[in-house]
């Protein structure tokens, strides 16, 4: 039987990823929340759904996959536990487009701006 014991907690950040959320369809949302509780009940994350970017410090990307389509949804953690979910967009191509990182990775600083 599953627990539902909390290994980390998942917040959105302002409305950055509602707004990518809400434009989904209820399977991908489906997907998505499933995902989410997966990253935070389980006490390690496969990388298949939870990965680090290479060259950034400290962020994260969220892996969805259903059927052919792709979905990135880029986090970090705060307090060792605690995931903010930035910006997330369909995935079209191999490599994560640089923009997208970019946005993240400006999303990430504006938090920790308004924290201090």
């Amino acid at each position: 039987m599953k627990s539902n014991k909390k290994f980390r907690t998942a917040i959105f950040y302002k409305d950055y990823f509602e707004k990518f959320f809400i434009k989904q369809s209820k399977k991908v949302k489906a997907k998505i929340i499933w995902t989410i509780q997966l990253i935070e009940e389980s006490e390690r994350v496969p990388e298949t759904y939870l990965k680090h970017i290479e060259s950034t410090q400290g962020l994260y990307e969220i892996r969805i996959k259903l059927g052919k389509d792709i979905f990135r949804i880029f986090c970090f953690f705060d307090y060792e536990q605690l995931i903010i979910l930035t910006n997330g967009f369909q995935k079209k191509t191999q490599k994560t487009p640089k923009k997208e990182i970019d946005r993240a990775l400006k999303i990430m600083e504006e938090y920790k701006n308004e924290k201090e």
